[in-house]
C-alpha cells in the first residue's frame, strides 16, 4: 500500500502541465519539523496552486526545501515551468524572503501581488494597539474602491493621513504600493479573489491538520508522501468543483478567437448556382425541361 501511495504521489508531482495555461498562481510555504542526520530541523513545505483558463483551481507543485531563500524558491518554480506550466500573469503570495526575486527570474512578464491580509497584519504591528482599529479601517478603504485610478488615489490619501499618526506606517505603505496594487490592473470582477492569499491558506489548513498529528516526520520522503496524498485529493476535488473564477472573467485574459469567414467561403455563398428543382419552381414547374414520360 505504501508503495502504491508513493507511486501515486510521484505521478502527481511530475505530471505534465502543458494541457492548459494558468494565468494566476498562489504560492505559500509551511514550516514542518523533520529528522535529518539524527537532528530535528525545520524545513519548508512549498506549494503552488493555479487557476486554469476555464476558472477551475488545480494544485501544481509540491516540494520540501531547506530554507525559503532565493535558491529554494527558484528551484521550486523551475520544476513547475519544466513540466510545461505557462501563461502566468500574476503570482500571489506573502512576502517570503527570496520569493519576489525568484518570480522575476523564473516568471518573466508576470506581476507579483502581495497578500493584502498579511500586509495588514504587518502594518498593525507598527502602530499602538489603541490605534489599530482606526488604522485598519483606513487601509480597508483602499480596497473598497471601484476603479484602478480611485484605488491608487485612495492609497496615496491614506498614506498621507497616516503620516501624522505614524511616519513608519506611512513609509511602509509607500514602500509596498506597487506590490499591493498589482491586481488593480486586472478586471475588477476578480479583485476579491486575487487580492488575498486565502485559497492557499485554506489548503494549508488541510495540510496542517495532518502534519500536526505526526508532529516530527522521520524523513523528507515520508513528509512528501503524506502532504502529496492530501494535495492530490484536494486537486482532484477542485478540478471538478465550483469554478473559482467565472468563464466570463477569464475570457478577458484569454479571449476566444472569433471565426472569420474566408474569401472562398464568402464566394461559395454569394455565387451558389440554383439547383434544377429551384429553376423549375421559378419557371412555373418546367424550368425549360421537357419531362420524360415513363408510362
Amino acid at each position: 500500500m505504501a508503495k502504491s501511495l508513493d507511486e501515486m504521489v510521484s505521478a502527481f508531482r511530475t505530471r505534465d502541465l502543458r494541457a492548459t495555461k494558468y494565468p494566476y498562481i498562489w504560492l505559500d510555504a509551511l514550516a514542518v519539523k523533520c529528522r535529518e542526520n539524527k537532528r530535528v530541523v525545520t524545513v519548508a513545505v512549498v506549494v503552488a496552486t493555479g487557476v486554469r483558463v476555464d476558472g477551475l483551481r488545480e494544485v501544481l507543485s509540491l516540494d520540501v526545501i531547506t530554507s525559503e531563500d532565493r535558491a529554494g524558491w527558484t528551484t521550486f518554480l523551475q520544476d513547475r515551468t519544466s513540466r510545461g506550466s505557462s501563461g502566468v500573469r500574476l503570482a500571489i503570495s506573502d512576502a517570503h524572503p527570496g520569493l519576489t526575486d525568484s518570480t522575476a527570474t523564473v516568471l518573466p512578464g508576470a506581476s507579483w501581488q502581495r497578500c493584502r491580509t498579511h500586509f495588514m497584519r504587518n502594518v498593525l504591528t507598527r502602530v499602538p494597539k489603541s490605534q489599530q482599529d482606526f488604522v485598519a479601517s483606513m487601509v480597508r478603504t483602499i480596497f473598497s474602491q471601484h476603479t484602478a485610478g480611485t484605488v491608487e488615489a485612495q492609497y496615496t490619501h491614506v498614506a498621507d493621513q497616516l503620516e501624522g499618526l505614524s511616519s513608519e506606517t506611512a513609509q511602509m505603505l509607500d514602500d509596498a504600493k506597487a506590490d499591493i496594487l498589482s491586481c488593480a490592473r486586472f478586471p475588477k470582477v476578480r479583485w476579491r479573489q486575487i487580492w488575498p492569499n486565502h485559497p492557499q491558506e485554506r489548503l494549508n489548513g488541510e495540510i496542517r491538520r495532518r502534519t500536526d498529528v505526526v508532529g516530527i516526520f522521520p524523513n523528507r520522503s515520508v513528509l512528501v508522501g503524506l502532504v502529496g496524498a492530501v494535495l492530490a485529493e484536494q486537486s482532484d476535488e477542485r478540478a471538478v468543483g465550483r469554478r473559482y473564477l467565472s468563464l466570463e472573467s477569464m475570457d478577458q485574459i484569454e479571449p476566444k478567437p472569433v471565426p472569420v469567414p474566408t474569401r472562398k467561403s464568402q464566394k461559395a455563398v454569394k455565387y451558389r448556382l440554383p439547383s434544377l428543382h429551384e429553376r423549375m419552381e421559378t419557371r412555373g414547374g418546367s424550368g425549360g425541361v421537357t419531362p420524360i414520360d415513363r408510362t
